[in-house]
């Protein structure tokens, strides 16, 4: 299967169980795979036969500040369904969302949930 990447999508905001992490906020980074056919694109050159990595970009960023979640399960999920959503050419999208920040006492790059969901996984 043909693959959209966006890798290492930094984004400021408002997400943990502690109350400082809602207050304060953080930076997290997004690596995102779209499992995209992308035969067409790849004959006609135009954009309309893709998702266009600018507006999935758009969409995760909107998505990572629309609201404020504990879990970074729950964060990862939302932007998996709203790209599932947007962009019916997606079959199946992986996230990793990565918290370098995260308040625990270790030394350590990131800590972070991967998810992959399919198109069957969201209810529209």
């Amino acid at each position: 299967m043909d693959k959209i990447i966006i890798k290492g999508l930094r984004v400021f905001a408002y997400h943990g169980v502690n109350p400082e992490e809602k207050r304060d906020g953080q930076t997290f980074e997004i690596d995102i795979t779209l499992y995209v056919p992308l035969l067409r694109a790849g004959q006609t050159d135009d954009v309309n036969d893709t998702v266009s990595y600018a507006k999935a970009t758009k969409t995760a960023l909107r998505v990572m500040n629309e609201a404020k979640y504990d879990l970074l399960e729950k964060v990862a999920q939302r932007v998996a369904e709203q790209l599932l959503t947007d962009y019916p050419q997606v079959e199946k999208v992986d996230v990793l969302l990565k918290k370098p920040q995260a308040p625990v006492k270790a030394d350590f790059d990131y800590m972070a949930v991967m998810i992959t969901r399919q198109r069957s996984d969201v209810h529209e």
